[in-house]
């Protein structure tokens, strides 16, 4: 008969103050991007979102015009497939922004 494991605490002592446990994150298990939500519609939408908004926002916030080729969500969606889609939450991004300034500050929002 095999032994059913314990369950670890979700508070643990860190120097003798209480920490907790790591939220796990909407990605675990879908290792795909089309697992996360980006699939052929994605692939669609977005070709007609970059048709209908071509430059980046944010070099355009900084007076240059720069060709997009992202679309990001303004909102991390985290897995929830109405934000996901919320065309009202895409916004148009080149790579180099989409690569430094907003990973950045998701990092910082948490």
């Amino acid at each position: 008969m095999a032994r059913l494991a314990t369950l670890k605490p979700r508070l643990a002592t860190v120097s003798g103050r209480l920490s907790v446990a790591p939220v796990v994150s909407w990605r675990v298990g879908k290792t795909t991007a089309n697992q996360r939500g980006y699939n052929y519609e994605w692939q669609q939408a977005r070709l007609v979102h970059l048709n209908d908004n071509p430059l980046c926002v944010y070099c355009e916030r900084e007076g240059r015009v720069t060709a997009a080729n992202t679309v990001d969500h303004k909102i991390p969606h985290r897995g929830d497939m109405v934000l996901f889609w919320d065309r009202t939450n895409w916004m148009s991004l080149c790579a180099p922004c989409h690569s430094s300034k907003k990973q950045r500050e998701e990092a910082q929002s948490g």
